[in-house]
């Protein structure tokens, strides 16, 4: 199998990792609607939503709220943007769930979103430490 996200949660490629345990595993997406823009992915390789099998929707969604709550922390934000496309602008075809922190006035409008890149590695570990210890609050 040739999935990009595979290849992280085994550490075959390089993340800047938020959170990991047997269920799922968080990382920065590397083209950001906003810093601190994460990715969950299920451990295991499933295309969508609905391959997941049903029990596992509820443990892999604790996960998501539990990230959606640290990147509103860790990044000082008012909300979030939670989201996961099926099939149809699905960029690589394991499911994802989109976290992303949200400010008023941020710039987003609609489903019109301006991706971006960091400025380098230092700044993306920067945001995925702090990303990390806002989990431990």
């Amino acid at each position: 199998m040739n999935c990009p996200f595979c290849a992280i949660v085994v550490g075959e490629v390089p993340d800047h990792r938020v959170f990991e345990d047997e269920t799922a595993v968080a990382f920065l997406d590397a083209r950001p609607l906003f810093p601190g823009h994460v990715l969950v992915v299920p451990r295991q390789h499933v295309e969508t939503l609905t391959d997941l099998p049903a029990a596992e929707v509820g443990p892999f969604f604790s996960r998501v709220q539990r990230i959606a709550g640290a990147v509103e922390r860790g990044m000082a934000a008012a909300g979030s943007f939670v989201a996961a496309n099926n099939r149809v602008s699905q960029s690589v075809p394991h499911f994802h769930v989109h976290v992303v922190p949200r400010n008023r006035k941020d710039g987003l409008r609609g489903f019109f979103w301006p991706r971006t890149r960091y400025a380098d590695e230092a700044q993306a570990e920067e945001v995925a430490a702090r990303l990390r210890a806002a989990l431990e609050t």
